[in-house]
């Protein structure tokens, strides 16, 4: 059986697996990365592309629980729990539900803000000066709405952010049309956050791929973990089909397969499988020139030179992994009740894929406090692309013992006793 030895072994070549792996690789340590399927082909591809500091209010705040009550049994809305009985989702939804308070959101709204912040500037440097080709833009981002009601009550929104010290700005209905005419009479007004940018995530990650590979890494690909071998508390190996590597550190960065891994290891990571959908199309003529949220329906639209695709929503349905058209057909007339093009004239691509979702809303960064050289890099949940550098940057921190430029506390695994 063939075996291999490094000295920080990666699983998961999603843009948080090779986020790590960079900056190990600054820091002059050995990385080989494995991944179940191809680079970058879990959530890291498909979705909108969006860096978006503007996200950092957690999805847990006062009122949530009634409003996902509302959605939760229209199997189109935004917010879907498909129907089944899972113990661990019932009691991933009852700590979430815990959690909607603004003291809880207050903290989280902070952890969050730091990371975004902070990975958003460093993903521009590193595109620029690595001459990334990926359809980095700095246009900032849009949430655009059809109803007063609902745009007044947004408030919070602005609050939030500039409490933590990112830019947000209102806009009138008609400022909107004329900042983006492919934006329709629907439209009653919206906000700007200027310290957003796009990218494409798919083209993104490869070329993350390509400098963590020209400085030195290996990523083995269609590379499946079988099993652990541990001994005094350490990973001692990790079985593949393969074969085995060996590794002084190992960090595990497999997103929504993270959780179910880990078991093997004794580790219940309390995370659940959060199912996004998208449409890729090619470029309407009428396409936004800046990324929109399209509030009510909970749309993104994001147009590229030579693409546009319409993603978001949310559902609850474990792993299951057929296509639910009525989850697609729901973006395209989110889309049309508020842009004069809202499809493209061709599709070229329907996906879906899952987000590891923390009942906490925060991503686990750092050591196991159970497996002495295991590092955990999950739970990211609709932000992985946006927090990635961030990321990588931290646990490379911790694993070679250098002081941390963020607060790693909010990110601690030990938070779950893992």
């Amino acid at each position: 059986m063939r075996e291999t030895k490094t000295d920080v072994l990666i699983l998961g070549a999603g843009v948080i697996g090779l986020s790590c792996a960079w900056y190990l690789l600054q820091r002059g340590r050995r990385v080989t990365v494995l991944d179940r399927g191809r680079v970058g082909g879990g959530a890291s591809h498909g979705n909108c592309g969006t860096l978006t500091p503007s996200h950092a209010a957690p999805l847990a705040m006062p009122g949530m629980v009634t409003k996902a009550l509302r959605m939760m049994w229209r199997k189109d809305a935004p917010f879907h729990i498909a129907p089944r009985a899972d113990f661990e989702l019932f009691s991933w939804m009852l700590r979430f539900a815990g959690r909607c308070n603004w003291r809880d959101f207050n903290a989280v709204n902070r952890a969050k803000a730091q990371i975004l912040t902070r990975s958003r500037g460093l993903i521009g440097d590193l595109v620029a000066t690595q001459g990334m080709n990926c359809g980095f833009a700095e246009n900032g981002t849009l949430y655009v709405f059809r109803t007063q009601r609902e745009l007044d009550a947004f408030g919070w929104h602005l609050d939030s952010l500039r409490a933590v010290g990112i830019a947000v700005e209102e806009r009138s209905a008609a400022a909107l049309q004329a900042l983006e005419p492919c934006l329709s009479d629907s439209v009653v007004g919206g906000v700007f956050h200027s310290g957003d940018a796009q990218l494409r995530p798919d083209r993104y990650v490869m070329e993350l791929a390509r400098l963590v590979r020209g400085a030195g890494a290996e990523i083995i690909e269609d590379c499946a973990v079988d099993d652990f071998l541990l001994s005094a508390s350490r990973v001692a190996a990790v079985q593949t089909a393969q074969g085995r590597y060996r590794a002084e550190e190992v960090v595990l960065a497999l997103g929504a397969w993270s959780a179910p891994l880990a078991r093997r290891l004794g580790l219940r990571i309390p995370l659940q499988p959060g199912k996004g959908y998208s449409i890729t199309y090619e470029r309407p003529a009428l396409a936004p020139r800046i990324p929109l949220v399209l509030k009510e329906d909970s749309v993104c639209v994001t147009a590229w030179d030579d693409g546009y695709r319409l993603g978001s929503t949310m559902e609850f349905a474990g792993y299951d992994s057929s296509l639910n058209r009525l989850r697609l057909d729901a973006l395209r007339r989110g889309a049309a009740r508020y842009l004069r093009e809202p499809e493209g004239p061709r599709v070229c691509e329907e996906w879906f894929g899952w987000r590891p979702m923390t009942w906490d809303d925060l991503p686990l960064l750092g050591r196991s406090g159970r497996c002495a050289n295991l590092t955990l890099a999950t739970g990211h949940g609709m932000l992985g692309v946006s927090m990635s550098l961030a990321s990588g940057e931290l646990v490379a921190e911790i694993i070679t013992g250098a002081t941390p430029v963020l607060d790693p506390r909010p990110y601690d695994p030990m938070r779950f006793h893992l």
